[in-house]
């Protein structure tokens, strides 16, 4: 996020060193707990709404793609994380003199987690997709636009094949279907060789990317409650639960501000944009919409193989330099645009 950072910073830079002013009024607002769900965001926006008063957000999280193959982010998944911890007995048991009476707390552990999905990948949390907004036919023809080459993902990715509901296509259950995903699990012995013990503890750590209309509060009651259902009853089992949650965010197909980005974009690019919708998580987008009641762009200048997250994370120079033009741009539309009215 550094390089994305000074990306508007730059571009107003360059405005105010050529032209001696900016063509719309600007405030910046920048925060370190993206990671983490944001947690002290939200009061922060809260209790400064006059400060932060505004027509609309650019938010530079993320990135439009390259110069040959330029696409827009329209919106992201929400994010709710929860923690299980599943207790057996006061003491690891050793394997032969309680083998076959005393419960294991892994095993205990995984038949839980197991009677969260089907065998297809369909979440078995009762109540779960009840408040998931339908995809549209414009929708998936938006998806289906993506520049996904699976056979070269699973190259990249060693994956032997893709995992999920059978009915959605790879994309869509990236970006528009809800996920429950078991991030860690551990308990019991770690260390080489073999330790004859029933392992008095086991937890796993779980996190739900949530799409429009889905609540995290809704969804982490209704996962504690299938928890409370399907717990062993011969062990204990608690949930921790965290701050930072995330809602999902899209913007309105007819968005005036997104039609200034398009523009923006397509002028530094060799072919015009395209949408699409994130698989992962901005909680900014979805509280400033809240608290503020102004929708979010995104313009950054990350691309898909930067290697986000991983050893030998990069960015692009060429791409940092083509993104500065494009801020100029897109402030320069934005100046004319019916939203800054």
């Amino acid at each position: 996020m550094k390089g994305n950072v000074l990306l508007p910073i730059f571009a107003s830079e360059a405005l105010l060193s050529t032209t001696g002013g900016l063509p719309v009024n600007m405030k910046f607002l920048f925060e370190g707990e993206e990671e983490i769900g944001s947690p002290s965001l939200e009061p922060f926006i809260s209790s400064h709404r006059e400060l932060l008063a505004c027509d609309m957000v650019v938010c530079a999280d993320g990135g439009v793609g390259s110069k040959q193959a330029p696409a827009i982010n329209v919106g992201r998944r929400g994010l709710m994380a929860i923690d299980i911890r599943v207790t057996s007995a006061r003491t690891d048991l050793h394997s032969g003199g309680a083998g076959g009476m005393a419960p294991n707390a892994i095993h205990a552990l995984v038949r839980l987690l197991d009677s969260m999905r089907d065998d297809e990948g369909r979440i078995l949390v009762e109540g779960f997709y009840d408040d998931v907004r339908p995809l549209t036919a414009a929708d998936r023809e938006d998806i289906a636009r993506y520049p996904f080459q699976p056979e070269s993902y699973k190259e990249t990715t060693g994956i032997k094949d893709f995992f999920g509901e059978p009915e959605y296509t790879p994309m869509e259950r990236n970006t528009v279907r809800p996920t429950l995903e078991i991030n860690g699990i551990f308990g019991g012995y770690q260390g080489e060789g073999t330790k004859t013990v029933i392992p008095r503890e086991a937890a796993a750590k779980i996190t739900c990317r949530l799409v429009p209309d889905q609540s995290p509060d809704k969804i982490r009651e209704l996962l504690i409650a299938h928890i409370e259902r399907h717990a062993p009853k011969e062990v204990d089992v608690t949930v921790e639960t965290f701050a930072g949650d995330a809602k999902a965010y899209v913007l309105p197909r007819d968005y005036e501000g997104l039609a200034a980005l398009e523009r923006a974009v397509a002028s530094v690019s060799d072919r015009e944009p395209i949408r699409v919708r994130g698989g992962g998580t901005v909680p900014v987008t979805s509280l400033i919409k809240d608290a503020l009641g102004v929708e979010t762009i995104t313009l950054g200048a990350s691309l898909g193989n930067d290697r986000a997250h991983a050893p030998n994370e990069s960015y692009d120079l060429a791409n940092f330099r083509r993104i500065q033009r494009a801020f100029c741009i897109l402030f320069e539309e934005l100046s004319k645009s019916p939203v800054m009215e």
